[in-house]
């Protein structure tokens, strides 16, 4: 029999016999690769792999344990869901059924609402599915074809309609069920091997609020019953550790409909930790050279058609028409970010080399016009702080600038025990600006990662519309990452406001703008250590450092004593002076996370003690006030 040649991965190149499939060259490397394969890519297209390869083409298998692997397994789960919907609902019409981050969902239309019963249903259909170990088969239809296979299916066929017309129309079968699919997907359903319905919701047909509302139903996938009680628990952990939900029994912030979606109102106690956040953050910028400014929430429309936000960023923005007088209006923009009024301060006066670089940092508050479906507590709001700044430099000077911003990267993750990784955007379709800039910038991200070892990977087309950026996403206690500080370097926005500098052979440059956060949105990061921490915030930053707790009235003078001297030392402290039990009053606290609880009676009031536990330890015994300063102050980085 005739053999082709194909290359692997790792450039060396194998014979097989013609006509032989992914699958087949898998085997022809070992027969546990062969046993681990789920698809292939060849000449980089993903594929099944009983596809035939040809002679001359590049392979590299798809194995279970690579992320493709999971996504193809979680979105032929999503497969294996519908046939099971269909079989239980034979009316149903089916929308799309997409593999997404830790499982997968597929929208249906039904004729009455899905129940937790008709899930433990569908669930108990896949497992018979399941087992009965269907191949999934691949097809392809012309558009005739495509639209007749899909008849009394409006969603589908409207998805046909809208596929271009040189496309291949491809559908996969399993069992009774057909789907219109560009796939791959796993060989058979004897691969799906752990798996599990999480929750029902309502979505509108192609995310459109003026279309149909269907039914759609979430599930988890995992290539192991390991991988699927961890990932479990981790959600169930995660729910525990809600910020919404904690938020509120720790009486930090609220939202309220009547103010409008997305827009948090910060109670004390959550006033007061960013306060000190951003009190902490401003000591560390001052000491590496930044200066403050503060700039307007909003800029007549003329600023942003300057800086590419109406043009590039305007679905995004709040604009309103402001009365002038003498029947003149214009129209403003509420800033989305602080860029712009950074940009103007430098224009108001001519700068030297010698100036540069300037730090320029604001904790600005900014407003964006997120859809109400995607917003999600503090974590995704409409309006947001960041802790913003913009370095104004040379060419000469952006590598050092950039390793200066990873360096402070390294020290705040560093102060709440986070482990981060990086990921560098690049040049998005809508944007500004030359090629060489782009490059220039683009350049500059990796060299600085590279000189500081941090990992990263390469998301092509994200970058912000005015320059290519990094992304440092950090892990929490439970394992989940959140995407927080940005680091971006941008040749355009200086060139549209007209800045320059005074070079040393007195002629005019054109500086670069670095833009960064480091928390990010404030909000985002403050949900972040809501979760990270279960509400028990170091004591740095907890709210309320210390609870004095007198064991009866006659203790409350002494106990209010206490306070008045602790709060002279900078201590953050409530008295319960509340008439109740005292083990109500340390169960309050504990509730409350509060880190020390200072229990007073007859015997501190004469010694001039406090008798102490802590959140988690218990009771430590008898402390001076001194020795309780000293324990409540340990670590803190307000107080070094």
């Amino acid at each position: 029999m005739p053999e082709i040649t194909v290359t692997l991965p790792d450039g060396s190149t194998k014979s097989v016999p013609e006509g032989s499939t992914v699958l087949d060259v898998a085997a022809s490397i070992g027969a546990r690769l062969a046993a681990a394969a789920v698809a292939g890519r060849v000449d980089d297209a993903l594929v099944d792999v009983a596809h035939v390869v040809p002679d001359g083409s590049s392979v590299a298998i798809v194995t279970e344990n690579s992320p493709e692997g999971l996504h193809i397994l979680r979105h032929s789960t999503a497969h294996v869901m519908a046939e099971a919907v269909k079989d239980l609902f034979p009316t149903a019409e089916f929308g799309i059924g997409p593999a997404i981050e830790d499982g997968f969902y597929y929208d249906f239309q039904v004729d009455r609402p899905f129940t937790p019963d008709d899930l433990a249903a569908i669930e108990t259909r896949m497992r018979e599915i399941v087992a009965e170990a269907v191949s999934f088969k691949r097809g392809e239809l012309d558009r005739l074809e495509a639209w007749d296979r899909f008849e009394g299916q409006d969603m589908k066929r409207e998805l046909i309609d809208g596929l271009p017309e040189d496309e291949t129309i491809s559908i996969y079968t399993q069992g009774n069920f057909t789907d219109l699919c560009r796939g791959p997907h796993v060989p058979d359903t004897s691969r799906i091997r752990a798996f599990k319905l999480t929750k029902i919701a309502g979505a509108y047909w192609r995310g459109d609020s003026t279309r149909p509302m269907l039914q759609r139903i979430y599930g988890t996938a995992w290539y192991s019953e390991k991988e699927l009680e961890e990932y479990l628990t981790r959600i169930e952990e995660a729910e525990k550790r809600d910020h919404r939900k904690i938020g509120k029994e720790l009486d930090l912030f609220s939202f309220h409909e009547e103010a409008g979606a997305g827009l948090p109102l910060y109670h004390p106690k959550g006033a007061r930790v960013l306060r000190l956040l951003q009190q902490w953050l401003r000591g560390v910028l001052y000491e590496r050279g930044y200066v403050e400014v503060i700039t307007p929430h909003i800029f007549k429309s003329d600023v942003w058609k300057i800086s590419g936000h109406y043009e590039n960023y305007r679905e995004n923005m709040y604009f309103f028409e402001v009365d002038e007088g003498d029947g003149k209006t214009s129209e403003y923009g509420i800033k989305p970010m602080n860029c712009p009024g950074h940009l103007m301060i430098y224009a108001d006066s001519m700068k030297s080399y010698r100036d540069l670089p300037i730090r320029m940092s604001e904790f600005g508050t900014v407003y964006r016009h997120e859809m109400s479906g995607v917003v999600h507590g503090l974590m995704r709001a409409r309006s947001f702080t960041q802790d913003d700044a913009h370095i104004f430099c040379t060419p000469e000077q952006v590598h050092a600038e950039v390793l200066g911003m990873l360096d402070l990267v390294a020290y705040v993750n560093g102060v709440f025990g986070f482990e981060y990784s990086a990921e560098v955007s690049t040049r998005p379709e809508k944007s500004i600006g030359g090629d060489e800039y782009w490059k220039m910038a683009t350049d500059a991200l990796f060299a600085a990662l590279d000189a500081k070892g941090v990992p990263y990977e390469i998301n092509e087309g994200d970058g912000a519309f005015y320059g290519p950026k990094i992304d440092i996403k950090l892990k929490d206690a439970i394992g989940r990452t959140w995407q927080t500080s940005t680091i971006q370097v941008d040749y355009n926005m200086p060139q549209r406001f007209g800045l320059t500098y005074r070079t040393p052979e007195n002629g005019e440059a054109q500086p670069i703008m670095l833009h960064r956060t480091i928390l990010g949105s404030m909000e985002r990061f403050f949900g972040i250590l809501i979760e990270h921490y279960a509400g028990a915030f170091p004591t740095w930053l907890a709210p309320v450092q210390v609870v004095v707790i007198p064991i009866s009235d006659r203790h409350l003078d002494y106990a209010h004593d206490v306070r008045a001297k602790l709060e002279k030392r900078g201590v953050r402290v409530e008295v319960y002076s509340d008439n109740e039990p005292m083990r109500i009053k340390i169960a309050k606290a504990q509730q409350q996370k509060t880190p020390y609880m200072l229990v007073v009676g007859d015997k501190e009031a004469e010694s001039g003690q406090v008798g102490v536990r802590e959140r988690t330890q218990g009771d430590l015994g008898a402390r001076t006030i001194d020795e309780l300063v000293a324990m409540v102050k340990e670590g803190d980085p307000l107080a070094s």
